[in-house]
């Protein structure tokens, strides 16, 4: 448990960012397909506590993950629990069932590939990833944790840095889920 400092960006050139990422030490892990399925809760509404709750499948892994409320600051900054359970699509189908009995109800399911880059940028680790999502477009995630709340303004600062060094200045301030939802006609998109 602890706070996940993310920011999402648009990306005009895939390679020259992954070339850049190289050049500064990042290493790359193969490209992985994702399904995230996100779960309305029985008694609240995430949109307008913006929370979210999801089922990840991460290649053959599986994950339940929480993210609180955003903080304030530069980046999307947030409160995630995350907790891996038994592997492969059966597992998943189980725990979507086991939710669907306690009332959650699924919202959509966002696919997309996924290749990560991780590296230590000024004594912190970074997960630099690049994701392909399905019918919404390629977009970066430069994410970081930080254990305390004392830690995050920090953290907030250095991964701005990181973005700058690797040229990254069109923040994408949506989520995935609300993207596809927005394509989908079922919200309407922010002024």
């Amino acid at each position: 448990m602890g706070f996940e400092i993310e920011n999402k960006y648009r990306v005009a050139n895939v390679k020259s960012l992954e070339l850049r990422l190289n050049q500064i030490g990042a290493k790359v892990e193969p490209p992985v397909a994702q399904a995230d399925t996100y779960l309305a809760h029985p008694a609240r509404d995430f949109a307008t506590t913006n929370e979210a709750f999801r089922i990840r499948r991460d290649g053959e892994h599986n994950r339940l993950t929480y993210k609180g409320p955003k903080h304030e600051g530069p980046t999307k900054t947030r409160e995630e629990i995350e907790i891996a359970f038994a592997e492969g699509e059966s597992a998943r189908e189980e725990m979507l069932a086991l939710f669907d009995r306690l009332g959650f109800r699924p919202v959509a399911t966002i696919s997309k590939t996924r290749r990560s880059h991780h590296l230590i940028w000024k004594s912190k680790e970074f997960e630099v990833t690049i994701d392909d999502a399905h019918a919404l477009g390629t977009f970066v995630e430069i994410e970081t944790l930080a254990e305390a709340r004392e830690a995050l303004a920090s953290a907030q600062s250095t991964l701005m840095e990181l973005a700058t060094e690797l040229g990254l200045t069109e923040v994408e301030p949506r989520s995935y889920l609300r993207m596809h939802l927005e394509k989908e006609g079922l919200l309407q998109p922010r002024g």
